[in-house]
């Protein structure tokens, strides 16, 4: 693994001066940024007059290095596998990043095997565990002093299975409300960041393609319907409208809104969504 530093821009001071030239201009990394949801908040963000500076992560190279081609100056990327936690370790100690973070996104995850509780593997329930949960805190624990100094931001992406369970999602269910009490964690133990977790509905994503192309079968039939008939009826939403959301949170989050877990739409976050 390299361990030469990446900057923003063609020089080492380019991120100092980016600064000071757009003051409304954050530095926020979006994990899982190369297909569905993190993708649509990539480019949110690079569209936005603000010029905000972008660290991508996701397994995805080739869109990875697309995204840093079109922006050169804005982008840095870095590539790899969540379940690797040297990686994970790495993402923040490779970056210079000028004393701060503004915001991070957390949006990688993975559904798992989708085993039901009696028949999943050990090894399969801790790796989704690993990749959904502990990749988080490795990450949260490398910028809490960038986030702190920046009064940053943390926004996660959540799920609805956080709180509803779904045969056969018992490992994703139960990540995803260890997700949520991070959230309420990290309000309580770092005042100075804001952090809450999104349930960005259910998104017209590669999850949900695999959802019914791979996993329908060890979900009870009640189960089944609602994930085939969301994608018959045209229920599924585009990933624009929880990411467009999740990046201005990512922005600008009120502190009052520290520690929740809230539906994408919820009247709470109206001056977030899109008018």
């Amino acid at each position: 693994m390299s361990t030469s530093i990446k900057h923003f821009g063609a020089s080492s001071d380019f991120l100092s001066k980016h600064r000071a030239q757009n003051p409304s201009s954050r530095t926020i990394l979006v994990t899982g940024a190369t297909a569905g949801i993190g993708l649509a908040i990539a480019k949110y963000l690079l569209r936005s007059e603000a010029k905000h500076l972008l660290v991508l992560a996701g397994r995805n190279n080739d869109v990875l290095i697309d995204l840093q081609t079109k922006n050169p100056d804005r982008v840095v990327t870095t590539a790899g596998d969540m379940s690797d936690l040297d990686y994970v370790k790495s993402i923040i100690s490779g970056l210079q990043l000028a004393g701060k973070l503004d915001g991070m996104i957390l949006n990688h995850g993975t559904l798992g095997s989708c085993q039901r509780i009696g028949g999943v593997e050990a090894e399969d329930w801790e790796k989704t565990f690993r990749i959904n949960v502990t990749s988080l805190v490795v990450l949260i624990q490398s910028s809490l002093p960038l986030l702190r100094s920046a009064q940053g931001k943390v926004v996660f992406t959540s799920s609805g299975a956080a709180v509803t369970a779904y045969t056969s999602w018992g490992a994703y269910g139960a990540t995803k409300a260890a997700v949520n009490h991070l959230a309420m964690t990290l309000k309580n133990e770092e005042p100075e960041v804001t952090s809450l977790s999104i349930r960005p509905g259910v998104v017209d994503t590669a999850m949900q393609d695999d959802i019914r192309n791979k996993y329908l079968g060890n979900m009870d039939e009640k189960d089944q319907q609602k994930f085939i008939s969301a994608k018959k009826d045209g229920k599924l939403l585009p990933a624009e409208k929880p990411g467009h959301v999740i990046a201005e949170l990512a922005v600008r989050a009120a502190k009052e809104l520290s520690g929740q877990f809230l539906s994408w739409d919820d009247p709470k976050l109206a001056d977030y969504q899109a008018k």
